[in-house]
């Protein structure tokens, strides 16, 4: 049994009982991930953590570490060898 026939037994039962019928299914799901995301935040406060922000200074400190280690750019791309290739060998 899925959700929806889950919630017309709910709703038939309700009404056979005259109490108000259930909400629809994922109706309070964007209210569960802002509670987890608070519930998140303020557990980051109390660690003495930054609560906001952390997502975005990890993906910039990946960034900018694999730069030092490219091409003129600083793309992560090899730019071309100073030595020629027969240098090379």
């Amino acid at each position: 049994m899925d959700a929806i026939q889950q919630h017309m037994i709910d709703s038939y039962r309700a009404a056979q009982r005259g109490e108000l019928p259930p909400p629809l299914p994922g109706r309070h799901d964007w209210a569960v991930v802002r509670g987890a995301r608070d519930r998140r935040r303020f557990d980051a406060v109390i660690a003495g953590r930054p609560a906001r922000g952390r997502w975005r200074a990890a993906l910039r400190s990946l960034i900018t570490r694999g730069r030092g280690t490219g091409g003129p750019g600083g793309s992560g791309v090899p730019g071309p060898s100073p030595v020629g290739p027969a240098e090379c060998l």
